[in-house]
């Protein structure tokens, strides 16, 4: 990039970055948290689950580009397709990310009314961006959504042959079995499959269960032969229907007319919010595209654009945006272009004191964004500077460092750690137990996956400081960042140390800033050289053993300069 003066540079530096594989890793990722994806069930004991394959899914269509109507139609009924296939229906398993419940006493017709309410509310967040669950218990308070029309959204989710409550462990039907040669599947292997039906038997004298899915399966849609009978629930309570008038599949006239041809089911759903002309769908998504480079969306509250949420900061914009993603056949890389392509992204992200104090949030895009990376961008950061990433793409969750007893401390299952590159894995892989997610994900704000999430308030704690400098993964990679420093031959420690700089933050350090590191780094070789124990400690934090050709003093010591460069701000800052 540095090295072509072109005008098309950029720009072509932004194709380079669209057609790269780790584009459906980055993106899926917002994605995957609104989805509620997660390894486990929650609730409880939060049992194991199976669904790496949907986000396999998820990842090639993101970087195959598949339009964006066609994406939201799969997810939501891709089992309803005419032209439907083993892709499509692993696409439903979007759906299926909810939490389900194993508990032995629960109430399976209580429990299939929750699921069901969870998917009206995602898809209220995710494509409305309205809180639906406002209209679960009675008449929306703020927004032109009666209950009924709530119970009648219900009603196109009220058909899945699933069972309320799951099985101690695996999946919850019904789902379907994986070709070992996933993803890469033959003509007969990508065929549409029609799962099992649910099998119950009770155990422990009264606990209903269904049969359990083994980790070669995945959780999708299926519909029943008939569907149950939907009516509205008095305050939401399961088995308080009022049966004076059963409800039928139908959106909120309010929100744009249907069309009659479109059948009555979640593929005329899916129809209804890709509907150009539908008011809410283009807007909501364009909104957090915005969000995803900006920090912010024009309308801030992205999960919410109802009276109770905030009024767009540029509303023709976000008309005009809208529309420019239907105009573009809902070419998602198209968006992502066009907005990291304009004058108003490409400004600097330095402001005035007298301009931040006017205007703190940059709502008025007076200056470029400024934001922290997410919580899984800033230990990849880590893995990749220090040479220790492994970019596998796709398959299973990994387990990664995690503190020692912390899945005991509230339940009976151990975490086992993994061994060897799995531990170097991108974020996104790592393994997600709701009731205990990853500490150090949570520390930088990540959604907790138990509900739809679209937008997280970032925090800015001491916590955060000392995951930075003391967790595992962050040690083990400054020791590897120091590797990196001590391999290049023919240096002097100042120019290993701006190199080292540079990889990190991405520009050359300044004289002052130099200094300070290298006054850091005798500092720490006198330090180590007195104390050789301590060096020897600090340079087996970690699984991967260091290479004992290089001197162990001198090591430790751009070990802690290469810590220092790793919590530096702009180490997790985007500028």
């Amino acid at each position: 990039f540095l090295k072509d003066t072109s005008p098309l540079a950029y720009e072509q530096a932004v194709g380079r970055l669209l057609a790269s594989p780790r584009y459906g890793e980055h993106m899926a990722l917002g994605w995957m948290e609104a989805s509620r994806y997660a390894d486990t069930d929650g609730y409880q004991n939060d049992r194991l689950r199976y669904m790496w394959v949907w986000r396999d899914w998820l990842i090639k269509a993101l970087n195959d580009n598949v339009p964006f109507d066609r994406f939201v139609t799969e997810q939501m009924a891709g089992d309803l397709l005419p032209n439907r296939n083993f892709f499509t229906q692993v696409a439903t398993g979007f759906n299926r990310n909810h939490r389900i419940n194993s508990e032995g006493g629960s109430i399976p017709a209580e429990w299939i009314v929750e699921y069901v309410a969870d998917r009206v509310e995602t898809m209220g967040t995710m494509f409305l961006g309205l809180t639906l669950t406002c209209s679960r218990c009675h008449d929306h308070k703020y927004d032109p959504i009666a209950q009924k029309d709530f119970y009648r959204m219900f009603a196109f989710f009220n058909n899945i042959a699933e069972a309320g409550l799951g099985p101690n462990n695996g999946n919850s039907p019904p789902f379907i079995n994986v070709p070992k040669s996933w993803p890469n599947l033959s003509e007969a292997e990508a065929k549409f499959v029609v799962p099992a039906p649910v099998k119950i038997k009770v155990i422990q004298t009264s606990v209903p269960r269904p049969q359990s899915g083994k980790p070669d399966t995945v959780m999708v849609l299926h519909e029943l032969k008939e569907p149950r009978p939907t009516f509205r629930l008095e305050r939401g309570v399961y088995n308080q229907p009022d049966k004076s008038e059963r409800l039928h599949p139908a959106t909120p006239p309010v929100l744009g007319a249907w069309n009659k041809k479109w059948p009555s089911n979640r593929l005329g759903l899916a129809r209804w919010l890709m509907d150009p002309k539908h008011p809410l769908t283009a807007r909501v998504t364009v909104n957090r595209i915005w969000q995803h480079y900006f920090g912010m969306g024009l309308v801030k509250t992205s999960e919410n654009f109802g009276v109770q949420g905030e009024l767009p900061s540029h509303p023709a914009l976000l008309d005009w945006l809208a529309t420019e993603f239907i105009r573009r056949k809902w070419n998602q890389k198209a968006m992502h272009k066009l907005i990291v392509t304009s004058a108003t992204y490409r400004q600097a992200s330095g402001a005035s004191a007298d301009l931040l104090r006017r205007d703190p949030e940059n709502r008025l895009l007076a200056h470029g964004p400024r934001k922290r990376l997410t919580p899984y961008a800033i230990r990849d950061a880590a893995l990749f500077n220090s040479g220790l990433m492994n970019g596998q793409i796709g398959g299973p969750s990994v387990k990664p460092y995690m503190p020692p007893g912390i899945w005991r401390s509230i339940s009976n299952a151990t975490y086992k750690q993994d061994k060897g590159d799995k531990l170097y894995r991108r974020g996104m892989y790592t393994y997600w137990r709701r009731t205990v997610p990853p500490p150090t994900m949570m520390a930088f704000n990540a959604a907790a996956r138990e509900i739809c999430t679209v937008r997280t308030d970032l925090t800015t704690t001491p916590l955060q400081a000392l995951t930075m400098m003391n967790n595992k993964t962050y040690v083990e990679a400054a020791r590897f960042l120091a590797e990196r420093m001590m391999k290049t031959d023919g240096l002097k420690p100042r120019q290993r140390v701006a190199e080292a700089f540079r990889a990190v933050t991405s520009r050359a350090p300044r004289k002052g800033e130099l200094d300070l590191l290298m006054a850091d780094f005798a500092f720490y070789k006198n330090d180590f050289t007195k104390h050789t124990a301590a060096a020897a400690k600090l340079l087996v934090v970690g699984e991967k053993p260091r290479n004992a050709k290089l001197n162990p003093v001198e090591l430790a010591a751009y070990a802690l300069v290469a810590n220092t460069l790793l919590n530096l701000d702009e180490a997790i800052m985007q500028n």
